[in-house]
């Protein structure tokens, strides 16, 4: 068995998200209340009650997202389930370089903060909206980017075969629809997210980011991670810095990384956090090898992965 952990990102987010754990484990309880410690937000609160709209906020959104998926890796460590092999969606690599100890938990929980706010502060005026494109490849889709001319959209996640998001302005978002529909797409989903991440116009963010990372001490990896920028792993010659603020206003190429774990022997993906986004991106890139694949997003998924592992070792 070759683990993989995968860790997800913004838009996974629901209100009541880790609750359940919260209640059962003391580990998830310790989390939680460190994280709350560390940032001054009650970010158990703000998962648990919500309102939706005060979660959706990227400052609490990424926050909430990142402490739920931290929480269950202590139960995990607890049962000494660990990865060989990681990788998150834009925010969950944060997720990733925390479990593989590259930030301190102190450190790692400070910058995520920061990060949620600068994509939130220092957005430029706009209207900003995401979607999902499917059933196109992904030439295609930038093809209809290319194609339209009523404002700003780019592909800003590749994130598995046959399904790329797109980032822009809402009437450029609309126009794409609209174009990606008469050349044969099969749907095309509005994303609960509406910020124009992964494009230049996060640029400010990435400059400030660059800032806070560089007050900040790395340590080596203690687990390979893949990095969104390229689909590849991290290597020690890499500037995990600057990627990381360069990650902001570059496309996420999810699919890649998928393909990647896959030709590196990883049969069980376990996906940590909350939704199921991310084991449906799995399945559609993987087409002829044999793999298992884990959700732990409440406490009976948690005890299934955990007898899995167990009985499977």
């Amino acid at each position: 068995m070759k683990i993989g952990f995968l860790f997800p990102g913004q838009g996974s987010q629901s209100i009541g998200m880790g609750k359940e754990l919260y209640e059962k484990y003391e580990k998830v309880r310790s989390m939680y209340d460190k994280v709350k410690e560390i940032t001054n937000v009650d970010i158990a609160k703000i998962s648990f009650e919500g309102p939706e709209d005060v979660l959706n906020q990227t400052k609490y959104t990424q926050l909430a997202i990142l402490t739920m998926s931290l929480s269950i890796l202590e139960v995990l460590k607890e049962n000494e389930i660990f990865a060989d092999e990681s990788a998150g969606l834009s925010l969950g690599e944060y997720s990733a370089l925390i479990n593989a100890g590259v930030f301190s938990l102190e450190d790692g929980i400070k910058i995520v903060q920061k990060r949620g706010e600068y994509m939130q502060e220092l957005l430029p005026e706009g209207d900003w909206k995401m979607a999902a494109v499917i059933g196109m490849t992904d030439s295609q889709v930038e093809e209809v980017c290319k194609k339209v001319i009523k404002g700003f959209v780019v592909p800003a996640n590749y994130n598995a075969k046959g399904q790329v998001a797109i980032s822009g302005e809402k009437e450029a978002i609309e126009e794409a629809e609209q174009i990606a529909k008469e050349m044969g797409a099969k749907r095309v989903v509005i994303l609960n997210t509406a910020e124009p991440f992964h494009t230049e116009k996060l640029i400010n963010s990435s400059i400030s980011l660059k800032k806070e990372l560089d007050n900040v001490e790395l340590n080596d990896f203690k687990v390979k991670v893949y990095k969104n920028i390229d689909g590849e792993l991290y290597s020690s010659n890499d500037d995990v810095k600057n990627i990381l603020a360069q990650h902001i206003v570059n496309p996420v190429r999810f699919s890649k990384t998928i393909e990647n774990m896959l030709n590196d022997g990883i049969d069980t993906f376990i996906e940590i956090g909350p939704g199921k986004t991310l084991s449906g991106f799995v399945k559609r890139t993987n087409v002829d090898k044999e793999i298992k694949l884990l959700n732990i997003n409440d406490v009976n998924s948690l005890n299934e992965t955990i007898d899995y592992i167990k009985e499977s070792r």
